[in-house]
């Protein structure tokens, strides 16, 4: 048969004449020659539990030209609550059938009544609707032999995807007219599936981000299902700039925040790291970046110091924030009368000193801990504070400021400044963190440059109480200085387990996960509203993929370096390796 279109050229207006059919098609059993070529339809008419995003491609067999048509209607809320009723039953007649006689449990079964029950559940709240679904594909080769190739190869790759593709036996016409753009399904090999597997189904979604790339976007990676580019820019339009990672130890965690710090540089934000293990050394020399090292000579930390400039409060804030230091020394929760005792003598120091809340006053030198701990000694009542806190308060300690000398390797307005606690104690390892994140914070100014802080092994403060309240308000504020925080963080129940924890993943904007362990997947899964698919993703994600989650996207991407970037990104792995 032959169609014809009339359709006007644009330069002339004059009509023209296009065939979009071929002149003869003859249909067979399986298959159907178009003018000089081949096609036969096949029908998509069973799924695996769960389709990710991108499962049309596994049909796609190299070499073979295919296309994928979908017809899809919605279900009305009554027919589907009818239809899952029936359905419940009749999985429910059969367990009554099997155990009458007898017989052991089908786990088939059993899984579809769960399914099903979970489903009416859903439909029944309105959380998830049903839809009508059919997926047709169109197989096309030059010859009868090719197109069984073809078939062949399309089919296997499906069944490796745990997808059931039969071919259109003896409905090869009714087939060639679903799979041609009028709209019309007149084979109807429907299947009633949910909203989310419509969704995954959708032709024209797309997993790649939506919408314009700002200039300021850094490249996170590939993603693995499009092979796109993933540019994110966490400075854009979302709500804050804050960011958590979570992976297992080995899942590439710190080789992917090495190479997005590296991108971060070149736009121009200011960095900070905290880092724990001397991981960022190289990186920081090669960007002529400053690297300071608590305890060391001239990089002593005072819990009392002033800033150079704050707000009008900020005299008590400090007073407060001493009895923070405490309870994160000591691991532990100061009584009513201990927090009193503390609060008289830092008090008495800060007067002994001259400081007061006149910012006149905050140049000059502050009390040291050391002298906190002298006052207390003296008090009665606080004697006993005193002997728990006196062997971080001696000569020599971290807390010792009056040693003096110059700070190893600073380089004064560099855009990359690490702070390295490798040589820190592991039982002062919170309070120092601390004590570096309040002093960072202390830098920041509201309009001030773009500033990225990054907390590598968060989990050092995340289990104590006070270090992750800190954490937490430091999390709810950043965005006013213009700040985005960067917890990086390899144990996942740290940040789900508790309600600190959960605070910092709900102002961050950007989440990424890569892989976790079996033990801590449904807890990730259930912390951040994960779909079975994402969940399998990341219990089974390779190194350096991850799943980017912000701004209404969920992607999964794999991690992407430059030779230069992967030599200054690698950690405990072999020269060859990249993730």
């Amino acid at each position: 048969m032959t169609l014809f279109r009339t359709v006007r050229a644009a330069r002339r207006g004059a009509p023209l004449e296009a065939d979009l059919w071929p002149d003869t098609a003859t249909f067979e059993l399986r298959r159907f020659r178009s003018g000089d070529s081949w096609a036969a339809v096949l029908l998509v008419v069973g799924y695996p539990a769960t389709l990710p995003w991108g499962w049309a491609g596994h049909l796609a067999a190299p070499g073979a030209r295919i296309d994928v048509t979908l017809h899809l209607d919605g279900v009305p809320a009554p027919v589907a609550a009818m239809q899952l009723q029936r359905r419940r039953a009749r999985l429910e007649s059969q367990r009554r059938y099997q155990s009458v006689r007898g017989r052991l449990e089908d786990p088939a079964v059993e899984a579809a009544a769960a399914d099903a029950a979970d489903l009416a559940a859903q439909v029944a709240r309105g959380h998830a609707q049903l839809h009508r679904q059919a997926v047709y594909v169109t197989v096309h080769a030059q010859s009868p032999g090719e197109l069984d190739l073809a078939c062949a190869r399309v089919r296997s790759r499906a069944a490796a995807a745990m997808i059931d593709v039969r071919p259109a036996t003896a409905r090869q016409l009714p087939g060639a007219v679903a799979t041609a753009p009028f709209g019309i399904d007149p084979v109807a090999a429907r299947r009633t599936v949910d909203t989310a597997t419509a969704a995954a189904s959708f032709p024209f979604a797309s997993p790649d981000l939506a919408g314009p790339v700002p200039d300021t976007a850094v490249l996170y990676g590939l993603n693995l299902y499009s092979g796109a580019p993933v540019l994110w820019d966490r400075w854009a339009s979302l709500d804050n700039h804050n960011s958590v990672l979570i992976a297992r130890s080995g899942a590439g965690k710190s080789y992917f925040t090495k190479t997005s710090i590296l991108r971060e540089l070149y736009q121009g934000v200011r960095v900070v790291v905290i880092d724990p293990e001397s991981e960022y050394l190289a990186l920081a020399d090669h960007v002529g970046g400053m690297v300071r090292r608590p305890g060391a000579p001239g990089a002593r930390l005072d819990p009392l110091a002033m800033p150079s400039a704050g707000e009008a409060d900020e005299f008590g804030r400090r007073k407060l924030f001493a009895g923070t230091v405490i309870e994160t020394l000591l691991g532990e929760r100061l009584s009513g009368a201990e927090a009193a005792v503390l609060q008289r003598a830092v008090a008495a120091c800060y007067e002994a000193a001259g400081v007061s809340d006149d910012p006149a006053t905050w140049g000059r030198p502050a009390p040291a801990l050391a002298d906190v701990a002298a006052v207390l000694a003296g008090d009665a009542a606080g004697a006993d504070l005193a002997a728990r806190i006196g062997p971080w308060t001696g000569p020599g300690t971290i807390f010792d400021t009056r040693t003096t000398g110059a700070d190893d390797r600073t380089r004064a307005g560099s855009p990359l400044e690490v702070w390295d606690l490798a040589a820190v104690a592991p039982e002062l390892a919170p309070v120092v963190t601390l004590l570096v994140l309040d002093q960072i914070w202390r830098s920041l100014r509201p309009g001030g440059p773009r500033t990225l802080v990054v907390v590598d092994e968060a989990w050092l403060m995340l289990r104590t109480g006070q270090g992750a309240e800190w954490l937490s308000r430091l999390a709810k504020s950043a965005r006013k200085r213009n700040c985005g925080l960067a917890v990086v963080t390899q144990d996942a129940e740290d940040v789900t387990g508790s309600e600190l924890g959960r605070t910092v993943i709900h102002n961050a904007a950007t989440q990424v996960l890569m892989r976790q362990a079996a033990q801590a997947v449904d807890a990730i899964a259930e912390a951040f509203k994960l779909t079975a698919a994402a969940a399998a993703f990341i219990g089974s994600a390779r190194l350096g993929e991850g799943l980017l989650l912000g701004g209404g996207a969920q992607l999964a991407f794999r991690a992407l370096a430059s030779p230069a970037e992967h030599r200054l990104a690698l950690t405990g792995l072999s020269a060859g390796s990249r993730p």
